[in-house]
């Protein structure tokens, strides 16, 4: 009981029976899931569940987009060949933040994020400045960056950066969550895992430092079934060891 319960508060009380399993399995303990089941009802401890999606799209009707170039397939063969993104807010004391989030498709894995006091091009184009940085990208990459049509993403500063950076622009149609599915996603797990478990939130700055914390442990520590049930950073180093092997066979996830 010990061990499950250390498992549960150290990922953010938000693991369910499954993935507290999985992580004590990675760990080397031996245990049956019916049994982590049967212990995690005595503790008196469960996961999270997920909640309704909150739309933030404000199309711009009157800029030019680009077209759809992912056409709702999320998957990606290696890191640096699809980026989504989208941003979602917060409800705080002093007032809304809004937090921006870029995705690598590959292993899900969050290569820049930013939160600010209002929902203006600056906003998402530091959150893409964070990703470009960190992950270098170039024009060799064949990179594809995916968004809505919110009016921020069209927006021709936004554009130009991608087109400075040789990134490929996509952008889904308005109103369909199904076109932006992983950014969706990865929004709501943001929502559910933080941000609705912690509430209310008093400063901007809790909120923004929650957030910190939560993408490292989202990217170094957090279990994704689509992935294998391991971390995102781990799938990204599986890969890179895998393509340094001779003879080196495809990596699948």
């Amino acid at each position: 009981m010990v061990q499950i319960q250390r498992v549960w508060e150290q990922n953010f009380r938000v693991y369910g029976a499954r993935k507290v399993w999985k992580q004590l399995n990675r760990e080397g303990v031996t245990v049956a899931r019916c049994t982590v089941e049967r212990l995690m009802r005595r503790l008196g401890i469960e996961g999270v569940r997920r909640g309704k999606r909150v739309r933030t799209t404000v199309p711009d009707g009157a800029a030019a987009c680009p077209r759809d170039l992912v056409k709702r397939h999320f998957e990606a063969e290696r890191p640096n060949q699809l980026w989504v993104a989208d941003f979602t807010y917060v409800s705080t004391w002093q007032g809304w933040l809004y937090v921006a989030f870029v995705i690598d498709a590959y292993a899900k894995r969050i290569v820049g994020w930013r939160a600010a006091s209002s929902m203006t091009t600056d906003l998402v184009l530091d959150a893409l400045a964070q990703a470009v940085y960190d992950r270098r990208p170039t024009e060799a990459d064949g990179l594809v960056h995916h968004s809505d049509r919110g009016a921020q993403y069209v927006s021709i500063r936004y554009s130009e950066r991608l087109n400075e950076a040789g990134i490929n622009p996509s952008v889904g149609s308005t109103g369909s969550a199904y076109d932006n599915a992983l950014a969706e996603t990865l929004n709501g797990l943001y929502k559910t895992e933080v941000i609705h478990r912690r509430a209310p939130w008093k400063t901007k700055a809790a909120v923004e430092l929650a957030t910190l914390e939560w993408v490292s442990w989202f990217n170094h520590q957090r279990l994704l079934g689509s992935i294998g049930d391991i971390p995102p950073a781990e799938a990204e180093e599986r890969y890179y060891r895998q393509l340094a092997a001779p003879a080196a066979e495809p990596v699948s996830l």
